[in-house]
């Protein structure tokens, strides 16, 4: 009975899905360019450009952010500036929700998030996955900013360089891909 409830369950999501998908559509263009990220379908898209509204309300991408709760007021007293500070949190709950869920998906899918995500996860020393995802949320505000703006579509920053690479290197001068090296395990 548990597995035909998850398999109705999973049903309606994929009408929901639809459904998303079929009302984004109506959203003008112009809006819509934030689908061309890798990463974000059209549920994150439009939750984004509904929570969002008219970009043009926003002097920049700083007011966005902070709509959005994705600020970090200062902890200071004389000198003292504290490193470890929370998280703002004022602002469009569900924007923020949006935000941060939207970027764990963008760092899976580009390779510049990846690595963007991979760098402050590393300088983190404290909860590392959240605040490197955080940081990754506030810098795909910089990027939903500037996309909504100009209404142009993403273009990976590394796509012109690779397909350039792909072009002018011979087929043999590629490196062959790695192979996984087996485990031995030893009986003792």
């Amino acid at each position: 009975m548990t597995r035909a409830t998850i398999r109705i369950l999973q049903a309606q999501l994929v009408t929901v899905d639809q459904t998303i998908a079929r009302e984004l559509r109506a959203v003008p263009a112009h809006a819509r360019t934030i689908d061309s990220v890798p990463g974000l379908g059209p549920v994150w898209t439009a939750g984004l450009v509904a929570e969002i509204g008219n970009i043009q309300r926003f002097t920049d991408d700083a007011a966005v952010a902070k709509y959005a709760g994705l600020v970090w007021p200062p902890h200071e007293s004389g000198d003292f500036q504290a490193q470890d500070s929370r998280l703002s949190k004022a602002g469009n709950s569900y924007l923020r929700y949006y935000l941060v869920e939207a970027a764990n998906s963008v760092r899976h899918h580009c390779p510049e998030y990846r690595h963007y995500y991979l760098t402050k996860f590393a300088q983190s020393t404290k909860h590392s996955h959240q605040r490197a995802l955080v940081l990754t949320a506030r810098k795909l505000v910089r990027l939903v900013d500037a996309l909504l703006r100009t209404g142009s579509v993403y273009r990976s920053p590394t796509s012109d360089q690779n397909q350039e690479e792909v072009r002018t290197t011979p087929h043999a001068a590629r490196p062959r891909p790695q192979r996984r090296a087996r485990l031995v395990t030893s009986a003792n």
